[in-house]
C-alpha cells in the first residue's frame, strides 16, 4: 500500500509535470470519466438483471379463439348462395 509520503511525492510530481494550471481541469476529466464508467456499468448490470427476469418468468399461454373460426365459417357459408 502506498504510505504519506508516497502520495505526497507522487502528487508533486504530477504538479510539476502538468502545472496549477492544469490540475483542476484534470480532476474534472478523471471525475467526469469515472461518473460516466459508474452509469455505463449500472446501465450493463440493469440490463443483465432485466434479461434474468423475463427468462425466468412464467410464460402465459393464450386460449384458442373460437371467434375467429365462427367467423369465417359464417363468411364462407353466406358467399355461396344456397342451390335452387
Amino acid at each position: 500500500m502506498l504510505g504519506g509520503w508516497e502520495i505526497i511525492l507522487i502528487l508533486a510530481v504530477v504538479l510539476i509535470l502538468f502545472g496549477a494550471k492544469k490540475l483542476p481541469e484534470l480532476a474534472k476529466g478523471l471525475g467526469t470519466g469515472i461518473k460516466e464508467f459508474k452509469k455505463a456499468t449500472r446501465e450493463v448490470t440493469d440490463e443483465i438483471q432485466n434479461a434474468a427476469d423475463d427468462t425466468h418468468a412464467p410464460q402465459r399461454k393464450l386460449p384458442p379463439e373460437g371467434g375467429q373460426a365462427q367467423s369465417a365459417s359464417t363468411v364462407s357459408e353466406s358467399s355461396n348462395p344456397p342451390k335452387a
